[in-house]
């Protein structure tokens, strides 16, 4: 029986493109063993870096060294007390107590995704140098999206592999020109747009606190690694809590500033062009005012030079070192995400030792943050439906753990109206969500950035009628466990408002989840007792002993005074415990 002509093309068209479709998928996978077999020999080449230098150096107390905070050590560091390289190893070898036996694949937080090699060269060159910038010889750690000469941002993507930057970020420009010394890349979720960190190239970092937690994201590694003690100083971005989960969820510091407060140039956004959700680049450390020597470095003619969009403000110690009382604005709850026990426990316990310190602190009120999220947060991140959001997947081998997003960004917008219509009386979050998917006409995106506008004036009308200085706020945690931030999208409402105002806001740690909070939250339901707020709950539980922090928040432009506050919040925490 003869097969007819039609069919066998059909049939051998079929065959070939199932081919050609195993031979790209084959491609992606080699690209991918590839790029995990240079993780595994960037962290062998720290490994013999370190030894070499315990051989040439064993009397070198590098416990001592890793005790220090950052301004000691800085100051050791300018002063010749310390020699860099001694400090440099310290960390490296610090850095590699993640990689046990042998620097195994499966390692216990899988944080660095490359040695940045020439940190050495940099570090026998720094010894040369005449004039000694204010982080000199300090190691430093750069989020995977911040590009570094030489070296690939991949933001989790195979297409991103083996596409080596031009040229440094503006950011780590001038951290070498003021003497710091980038060493290790760290991990990110794929895209950026989690607060979870895995990829398929690189997979799961996990939290050096409890390593069934997420350690945050999108810049999870840097607060995985400072976090563990392996970076004294890390840097990340944020555009809806991307420093400040990581940091929340590790029990460290972060200050994520206005938009452009520091550059973002040489730096790789989510969605490119996007300006509703405003991004921001910022250090992480374990304590504040290693934040505030790091911005004091920062804000130099260096960075204004480099990047004329950044404005020429260099930073304002006289407002840093303040000791006047301020006047601060609090709420324990958005309305939106029911606060953990702990969360809410941290804002009235921190209230309460501000006011005994002598500030004053005003009752904030929060309206309409359900309309924040949906209308300004989504539909400004998503303003074309999710189609630019999409193209970057394309050719990709998985699509993360954003299912419901990739079905929302392919899906027509007649159906998600008709879809949106119908959730609405059950589902209302999801209903929302759906609504705020919708691409949206040119007209549609100039009303929505304009309504963006009108809120943030409204917002500071408030802020200002009050006579507030600052604000403190929750902050999500304890740290979720892995897998539970990519099914709660909806949990970043705490963070996601102040990137849609852009207003600096900082993250300090503040106490640890007790057994009365593990008890109270028993009765956890949340606000609109959704299948995400029973998520949620199960995601708070078996928290016990784990940080939780609140947010620090100032007006745009003033970094100083958010610092200074994050510090009057540390150092009242400190003397509670009897640590000062």
């Amino acid at each position: 029986m003869r097969v007819p002509l039609p069919a066998l093309l059909c049939g051998s068209a079929g065959l070939l493109l199932l081919l050609l479709r195993w031979r790209r998928r084959r491609g992606l996978w080699k690209k991918v063993r590839q790029a995990r077999q240079r993780q595994e020999r960037s962290l062998v080449q720290m490994q013999m870096a370190v030894q070499r230098f315990r051989e040439q150096h064993p009397s070198v107390s590098m416990v001592s060294i890793l005790s220090l905070p950052l301004p000691e050590l800085s100051k050791k560091l300018r002063d010749g007390s310390l020699p860099p390289e001694h400090v440099f190893y310290s960390y490296v070898g610090k850095a590699l107590s993640g990689f046990p036996k042998a620097l195994q694949i499966a390692t216990e937080t899988n944080c660095i995704t490359e040695y940045l090699q020439e940190s050495e060269t940099q570090l026998r060159k720094a010894k040369l140098a005449g004039k000694l910038g204010l982080l000199y010889g300090v190691p430093v750690s750069i989020k995977d999206s911040i590009n570094c000469q030489g070296h690939d941002s991949t933001l989790g993507f195979i297409k991103n592999l083996n596409k080596p930057m031009a040229e440094d970020s503006v950011l780590v420009q001038v951290l070498r020109r003021q003497g710091a010394i980038p060493f290790v890349k760290t991990n990110v979720p794929q895209s950026l747009i989690s607060y979870d960190c895995k990829n398929l190239i690189f997979g799961q970092t996990f939290n050096p606190l409890l390593y069934t937690r997420s350690p945050g994201g999108s810049s999870g590694g840097e607060g995985a690694l400072v976090g563990g003690g392996g970076s004294i100083l890390g840097f990340g971005t944020d555009v809806g809590g991307s420093l400040r989960f990581p940091a929340a969820f590790c029990g460290i510091c972060a200050l994520k500033p206005t938009g452009n407060r520091l550059s973002k140039k040489g730096v790789i956004p989510s969605v490119l062009g996007q300006k509703a959700v405003v991004a921001a680049v910022g250090p992480m450390a374990k304590d504040v005012e290693s934040l505030a020597l790091c911005m004091q470095a920062l804000l130099c003619e260096d960075m204004f030079s480099l990047d004329s969009t950044v404005p020429p403000l260099p930073f304002n110690e006289e407002v840093y070192c303040s000791t006047q009382p301020l006047h601060i604005g609090y709420y324990e709850t958005d309305f939106f995400t029911m606060p953990s026990p702990a969360m809410r426990r941290a804002v009235r316990e921190m209230k309460k030792l501000l006011e005994d310190a002598g500030h004053t602190l005003v009752p904030f009120e929060l309206t309409n943050v359900d309309h924040v999220v949906f209308d300004f947060c989504i539909r400004g991140m998503f303003a074309d439906g999710g189609a630019s959001f999409l193209k970057k997947f394309k050719g990709e081998l998985e699509k993360s753990s954003m299912g419901l997003l990739f079905w929302l960004a392919k899906s027509p917008n007649w159906l998600k109206t008709v879809l949106s219509w119908i959730a609405k009386p059950f589902m209302p979050r999801f209903s929302s969500i759906l609504r705020s998917m919708r691409a949206n006409t040119v007209d549609e995106v100039w009303s929505l950035q304009h309504e963006i506008e009108e809120f943030c004036h409204q917002f500071i009308a408030q802020w200002k009628k009050l006579n507030l200085d600052v604000m403190l706020c929750p902050m999500l945690g304890p740290a979720l466990g892995i897998g539970y931030p990519g099914k709660l999208s909806v949990a970043v409402s705490y963070t996601m408002l102040y990137n849609i105002l852009d207003f600096p806001t900082g993250v300090v740690p503040v106490t640890l989840v007790t057994d009365e909070d593990e008890d109270e939250l028993k009765g956890y339901q949340g606000y609109f007792r959704d299948w995400w707020d029973r998520t949620l709950a199960k995601a708070f539980h078996g928290s016990v002993g784990l940080p939780v922090a609140v947010q620090c928040v100032a007006l745009p432009w003033q970094e100083e005074l958010c610092l200074r506050f994050m510090k009057e919040v540390e150092t009242l925490v400190l003397k509670t415990d009897g640590l000062v």
